[in-house]
Parts: structure tokens; C-alpha cells; sequence
């Protein structure tokens, strides 16, 4: 088999859909959500269930050595035209010369599914790259980054013909966060929730099903904070004082530090009074996400964001204990919205 290319978890996806099947799949990273997607797919599809009994098998990488994945890897299979193995937690393996000869020659009748969760191969390891690469698919599953998230939940639930405005997006990703398993699992809970006659996700429903305040969230207080509404960030912040499972001085602080971290990149753009040429600067899927980096380079100056970038770190070290041996969560954010808004 010729080298693989880089492959993309849709490509992977929707070869497997057409019942194209590898006869490796190296599936390694940071987020496991992509990774257990294929590697169940491989499992509830690659065979029939009358013939799952005797030609899949799941193994878990820290019970196994490399040879033992091997051997069974050039087993036949029975009465099938394929047997699958899985080896979860692939990871632990210590020694992997066996599975490195394996690579060079796998069987053409197994489908061996290797699931290496945080973390990926020892570049180093060059041969052994090569090896799996030339024996069928190694895909890496990144972590997303927090301003995919929004375009992940889109395209989730336009998939399953369900609409979602813009508001309702942030909150669900700024409460959830970039847990792609929870982040799922709950869209699911939201999509059961829909009439069949109004598929339409609203800040309503989040707030219902996900137990976000559609008026006291951390898009509000970012909202807030952009248009410099004292009076309604201030609102909020003694909502969240009173109410502590609704949020938290953890969860807000990454969420500033990135508007206001990209807000002094929006200002070296070079043209930053065009929100189109801002959008594209900051690398935005769109013209309209650049929206409140225009609204913040009128409320603040340069110099201004700076402090503020500056004043975010040392809250967040006095969150974590340094240098602050009493000051609550509470105070400290208090103290952090005062000194952005004034």
C-alpha cells in the first residue's frame, strides 16, 4: 500500500461509510472524542454480528506486549472475510518492534484498530511512523480550540437538521467547553428536547436543558465588558457572587484573556477600521465574528488592553494561590471587572 496521506477524521469517516477498510488504523492524540468515534464505527460495522463472536477482539494496551498484537493480527479469520482487532490505550505499549515488522506486512484480512488517547508517537521513531503509514491510516486527533468550538456546534447540529443562533452558540461553548464528549452529549440532550415542529435552538432552551442563565452567562459578561456597560457587568458579576455553580472566576478568566488577547492583535491589523480586513487578520470564519474587536478598539485604547492582558495573568495567579492567601474567587473578580471598566 502507497504512504498515506494526511487524512482528515471526515475523510476517514466517509470512507468507512462506503466500506473502504484499512487494514491499519493508528489513531493517536489529545482529544478522544474523534478517536472513539472511528474506532466504534470500525467495531459496529467492519463485520456482521453473527461473526463478531470469533473475529473481534478487543484488547487494552496495558495487559498486552507488542508480539501478542502481532500474532493475533496474522490470525485468519472464521467463517468471515475480515477480523477486527481493537487495542485501546495503545499508549502503554512499551516495546513496539514486533508491531513495527506487523506494519510492514499486515494481513489483508484484519483490521487492526490501534487507539493511542494523550499523546501521539515518538517522532523520533521514524521507521516505526513509516511503517504505519505505509500499512494503512494514522490520524492524529487534536484538541479543538476554543474559537472552534462555535463552528463545531453548527455543523453538529445542522447535520441533524437543527438551527441554532449565534447567542445560543456561545453560551453552550463557553459553559461546556472544548470536552467534545460532554459538549455532544449534551446537544443530544438539547436536540430530544426539540418539538418535532420547531427545530430551533434558542438561548431559551439552553438555558433550559443546559441550565445556563440566558441573561447571566459568560457571553453576557464578555458582551458587557466590549460594549463597557458597567452597570450590566456589574449585574452579572454579583449574580455569579450569589449563585457559585453558574459560574466561576476559572471559567471567565481564559475567556477574557482570549477576547482581549486577540482585541490587541485586532489593533496591528493593517487596516483595522475595515471589519472584514480584521476578521481575516484574526483569522475569523467570518466577517461578523469580528463584530465586538470592532466595538473594543473603540472602547479601549492600546495602552488599555495591555494592563488589562497584564491584570488577567495576575488575577489568575491570585486565583491559584500566589501571593494571595485569603482574597476569595469572588472579590477577585470583582476587582479584575472594576480595573477593566475604569
Amino acid at each position: 500500500m502507497a504512504e498515506a496521506k494526511n487524512v482528515s477524521f471526515e475523510g476517514i469517516m466517509r470512507d468507512l461509510e462506503a466500506g473502504k477498510f484499512a487494514p491499519v488504523y493508528y489513531l493517536m492524540g489529545d482529544e478522544p472524542y474523534y478517536i472513539d468515534k472511528i474506532a466504534d464505527y470500525i467495531a459496529e460495522h467492519a463485520l456482521q454480528p453473527e461473526e463478531r463472536d470469533f473475529n473481534q477482539t478487543i484488547l487494552f494496551g496495558s495487559d498486552v506486549n507488542a508480539s501478542q498484537i502481532a500474532d493475533l493480527a496474522r490470525r485468519y479469520p472464521m467463517m468471515a472475510e475480515r477480523q477486527v482487532v481493537i487495542v485501546k490505550e495503545a499508549q502503554n505499549i512499551k516495546n513496539t518492534d514486533a508491531l513495527e515488522r506487523y506494519f510492514s506486512q499486515p494481513m489483508a484480512s484484519t483490521i487492526l484498530v490501534m487507539c493511542h488517547k494523550n499523546g501521539k508517537v515518538d517522532g523520533r521513531k521514524t521507521a516505526y511512523v513509516k511503517a504505519i503509514k505505509s500499512a494503512g491510516v494514522m490520524y492524529e486527533s487534536a484538541k479543538l480550540r476554543d474559537r472552534d468550538l462555535p463552528a463545531f456546534i453548527e455543523k453538529y447540529l445542522q447535520a441533524r437538521q437543527v438551527k441554532i443562533d449565534n447567542k445560543s452558540v456561545q453560551m453552550i461553548a463557553e459553559n461546556i467547553g472544548a470536552d467534545l464528549s460532554r459538549l455532544v452529549g449534551e446537544l443530544d440532550k438539547v436536540i430530544l428536547s426539540l418539538p418535532a415542529d420547531n427545530r430551533v435552538v434558542t438561548p431559551q432552551t439552553v438555558e433550559d436543558q443546559i441550565g445556563v442563565s440566558k441573561e447571566f452567562n459568560g457571553f453576557e459578561l464578555r458582551d458587557a465588558i466590549v460594549r463597557r456597560d458597567v452597570y450590566k457587568a456589574n449585574q452579572i458579576i454579583k449574580y455569579f457572587d450569589e449563585n457559585p455553580k453558574a459560574g466561576s472566576i476559572y471559567s471567565f478568566l481564559p475567556l477574557l484573556f482570549n477576547y482581549f488577547q486577540n482585541l490587541m492583535i485586532a489593533f496591528y491589523a493593517p487596516n483595522n477600521k475595515s471589519q472584514e480586513a480584521v476578521a481575516e487578520w484574526l483569522e475569523l470564519r467570518n466577517a461578523w465574528g469580528a463584530k465586538d474587536y470592532m466595538t473594543g478598539m473603540r472602547n479601549y485604547s492600546g495602552m488599555k488592553v495591555m494592563g488589562i492582558i497584564s491584570k488577567i495573568r495576575e488575577i489568575d495567579a491570585k486565583s491559584k494561590g500566589l501571593d494571595n492567601p485569603n482574597t476569595p474567587a469572588g472579590e477577585l473578580m470583582k476587582e479584575l471587572i472594576f480595573y477593566i471598566l475604569h
